[in-house]
């Protein structure tokens, strides 16, 4: 396994992480497993050297967090060998103050976070979404505070438009919060629209960025390609489009004799200011896959092939399109919030 800093912090992290969103109830998703099943691959994982463990509360409703804590207990897990990060934002309940960024949800969730995880802190708090509802002045103080009371040692952001992130940073920095350290964005092959400006921001400011659906669902390993049964699961994911940047995954991978998934992950691992693409598993060689492909070294050739064919798109984070600063659309992610938007 390879090691590498945080962003720009002293945390060495694994240069593959472990999503922890594949594990709950089947009412969250459908291939969900349940914690007798989640065990073996969380000791994989652990046996390949991976240190880096992502989880968020809205994951089957806390269920993720609760099968974390208890898998790690039955493991013996050293907590000071692990960096644990789990997220904020989602519906944890009915009530309209169990959801957002604002001070009392936060405040909340972080203690049942703990609670599930059954660890006194967490090393990376980060939030899931922005809540256009909340003063972002109000969530950058509750996070800072988080931080200051020993539940948190370091803060990031996921799914947002670049200004929005520089932004929230600004804020933390004119009055002395703790500011983000890393970017959870989505970011593959199929999705490429962080290139624009997120990604550029945080190797500007030393932000450790940390992609979720590197393999876009699975679309990236050819199992899902248009017209199979598989296709119909995240039809909503895939356009006409990528199809031909799926045909050069194949290629490549048939070339080198590899599976597709470990040409996907290869390149993100050649991306600038990347520091670990999040890698879901509930099969062995998703984990194989992903420690394999630390080693794969593609050419210039092999890395043209892979992105020529791509087709810029509108900006999608999630399930939903982030609004920008435009009121009618920042009204309607507003109704949205009652809803859960998180995706893994």
């Amino acid at each position: 396994m390879q090691y590498t800093p945080l962003g720009k912090t002293g945390l060495k992290v694994s240069r593959i992480a472990f999503g922890c969103s594949s594990y709950g109830s089947t009412d969250w998703m459908p291939w969900a497993l349940p914690e007798s099943e989640a065990l073996p691959f969380y000791k994989q994982a652990l046996d390949a050297g991976i240190n880096f463990f992502d989880n968020a509360d809205s994951y089957s409703t806390g269920l993720a967090e609760t099968i974390q804590g208890n898998v790690f207990e039955k493991i013996g897990v050293r907590r000071d060998e692990v960096v644990l990060a789990t997220k904020v934002f989602g519906p944890m309940g009915k009530d309209v103050n169990q959801r957002g960024l604002n001070r009392k949800h936060i405040r909340h969730a972080i203690d049942d976070s703990l609670r599930r995880l059954k660890t006194d802190y967490v090393d990376l708090y980060q939030i899931h979404r922005l809540d256009p509802t909340t003063p972002p002045e109000e969530t950058m103080e509750a996070l800072h505070e988080v931080v200051t009371s020993g539940k948190a040692l370091y803060i990031g952001a996921s799914s947002m438009y670049a200004w929005q992130f520089a932004k929230l940073q600004a804020i933390a920095e004119k009055n002395g919060w703790t500011k983000f350290v890393s970017m959870q964005n989505r970011y593959n092959l199929l999705y490429r629209e962080e290139e624009r400006e997120m990604i550029p921001l945080c190797i500007d400011q030393g932000v450790g960025v940390i992609p979720y659906s590197p393999l876009a669902r699975g679309l990236l390993t050819g199992s899902r390609r248009r017209g199979t049964k598989r296709s119909e699961v995240v039809k909503d994911f895939a356009r006409p489009e990528d199809e031909a940047v799926v045909d050069r995954v194949l290629e490549v991978a048939a070339a080198r004799g590899v599976s597709p998934a470990k040409i996907g992950l290869a390149w993100l691992l050649t991306r600038p200011g990347l520091t670990a693409p999040i890698v879901g598993a509930t099969k062995v060689n998703h984990i194989d896959d992903a420690v394999a492909a630390l080693e794969i070294r593609l050419s210039d050739e092999e890395i043209r092939l892979l992105e020529e064919p791509y087709v810029a798109q509108p900006p999608q984070f999630g399930r939903e399109t982030v609004p920008s600063h435009n009121v009618a659309a920042a009204e309607a992610f507003r109704a949205a919030l009652g809803h859960d938007t998180t995706v893994f």
